[in-house]
């Protein structure tokens, strides 16, 4: 029997130490349970590779990171404070989305997944909020992870709006980068009181593209956006999957 599921594919993060591959559970577990099939991908940045797990994939999800985007792919010299870099993570996060782009992929990017989605679009990024933002509030929450520390507020023309009740929401908090300025085909669509861009949504009406700073993976089980916004993406996947098994029926149908 077919498997009806979409299939999001979610790229897996980089321990150096130990050189392992790994991501937390709750990315996997948030994407199950909103209908989906999940794939954990290997960091490897060769194109034939990515390109053909692109191929077979119906969505993308970039997960955050507890590391940083290398600034020398914006432009940037490197601040005082910029944390580890990792560059088979950056490689083959900005090597997939090139090919969702080309294959009209759904891409939900999430902490680190917004900054690099934001920097393969040629936006740059602030490398360090406490000491390049005036009046800054506190973006590292620390422990525990799920406690909403913030409030942003959402544009009231986007997709998030029309996925939360109000527009303003309190989410949790645990990045120490952010966006500066915004690249191609994207907008701001949700901002902290410190005037950060706490989310991203691509500004073609028929690309599902949506980036957030915060980590909806973390309590999608009690945060009824979190679930609503895994449950946007994974729907936005299963049109793309219809949508591709529709034009294979009729390619086929003419041979």
């Amino acid at each position: 029997m077919t498997n009806l599921r979409p299939r999001i594919g979610i790229t897996t993060r980089h321990e150096v130490e130990s050189e392992r591959f790994y991501l937390a559970r709750y990315y996997a577990e948030a994407v199950e349970a909103a209908g989906a099939t999940p794939f954990y991908l290997p960091l490897i940045p060769r194109a034939a590779y990515l390109s053909s797990v692109a191929a077979e994939l119906d969505g993308l999800l970039l997960p955050g990171s507890a590391s940083d985007v290398d600034p020398l792919r914006y432009g940037h010299e490197p601040h005082p404070k910029l944390g580890s870099v990792h560059p088979l993570r950056d490689e083959t996060d900005l090597q997939l989305l090139e090919a969702a782009e080309q294959m009209n992929l759904p891409v939900l990017a999430i902490c680190y997944g917004m900054q690099i989605l934001n920097v393969q679009r040629g936006g740059t990024l602030v490398q360090d909020i406490e000491h390049q933002v005036t009046g800054a509030v506190k973006h590292e929450q620390g422990s525990p992870r799920d406690r909403r520390s913030h409030k942003v507020k959402l544009h009231a023309e986007s997709r998030l709006a029309r996925l939360n009740d109000n527009l303003e929401v309190a989410v949790n908090s645990h990045h120490h980068q952010g966006v500066e300025t915004i690249g191609r085909d994207l907008k701001a669509t949700a901002w902290t009181a410190d005037g950060l861009v706490e989310a991203l949504e691509d500004t073609r009406g028929e690309r599902f593209v949506i980036g957030v700073q915060w980590h909806p993976e973390i309590d999608w089980t009690h945060d009824a956006l979190s679930r609503a916004l895994f449950g946007s993406f994974v729907a936005a996947a299963a049109r793309h999957r219809n949508h591709t098994q529709a034009s294979d029926n009729a390619d086929s149908s003419t041979v």
